[in-house]
């Protein structure tokens, strides 16, 4: 049963997961939506599918799923910015939640020094911004993707407006960068064809921690194949029960 909405909360209706994740469907910088939020405020999101959810820094924001209505509910903590988290069938996509003060609108990140610094670092870099933004790059070398990923974790641009060509090189190094977190939660990466493969065995702590560590450490996107094993810990034993007098 849903709780009773505040005053100050708004439904909104959004196009399915799965529709978010459609093309390509594993993320990295950007991030694939962005929400503002007001602090001490909630606001509702329609899906039509999603297994669960996971918020970066819960200080800042929080959230919710209603899978009876398929209502995803959204409150704001504090101001600041975190990160969300968002799984259904075998695909992830990543939000960022913004959150501003009472009454106050949020602040936009500036962009203009990180996109001048990927202009030098990319050459051939187009960035357009207003109504029609878009930013295309020829990723060369790690000194460009890292120029780049400065201006993805801004407030810049989002997931569908890019297009990135990456070298098969500098992927490959990206994947090296991934393998030890990945290693260490019992799970591998590797490249199949055009996409990446993970698989692997893992507890769900495991297994969303895998996921972060995609988005954030990686630049650019190929398609994900998740392969991933998802074992839950067995239940405390409770003994045997006493017989029955």
């Amino acid at each position: 049963m849903r709780p009773p909405v505040s005053r100050s909360a708004f439904f909104m209706p959004l196009a399915s997961l799965l529709g978010l994740l459609a093309a390509p469907p594993v993320q990295a910088w950007p991030v694939d939506l962005a929400v503002n939020l007001e602090a001490g405020k909630e606001r509702f999101h329609k899906l039509t599918v999603v297994d669960w959810v996971e918020v970066e820094d819960p200080s800042i924001a929080t959230a919710e799923i209603f899978q009876e209505s398929k209502e995803l509910m959204l409150t704001g903590v504090k101001p600041g910015r975190t990160l969300l988290l968002l799984y259904a069938e075998g695909k992830f996509a990543v939000w960022r939640l913004a959150v501003g003060a009472p009454g106050q609108p949020v602040e936009i990140e500036p962009v203009a020094g990180p996109l001048a610094a990927a202009r030098k670092a990319c050459p051939g870099l187009k960035a357009t911004e207003g109504a029609e933004r878009s930013l295309t790059a020829e990723v060369k070398d790690a000194r460009c993707r890292e120029a780049l990923r400065a201006v993805l974790k801004t407030d810049a641009y989002l997931a569908r407006e890019l297009d990135l060509t990456f070298e098969l090189a500098l992927l490959q190094e990206q994947l090296t960068t991934l393998t030890p977190a990945l290693k260490a939660l019992g799970l591998k990466a590797s490249y199949r064809g055009a996409g990446l493969l993970l698989e692997g065995t893992t507890t769900p702590e495991g297994h969303r921690q895998a996921l972060w560590e995609l988005f954030r450490q990686s630049v650019g996107r190929v398609p994900l194949e998740d392969r991933v094993e998802v074992k839950r810990p067995a239940p405390p034993d409770a003994g045997t029960p006493p017989p029955t007098p």
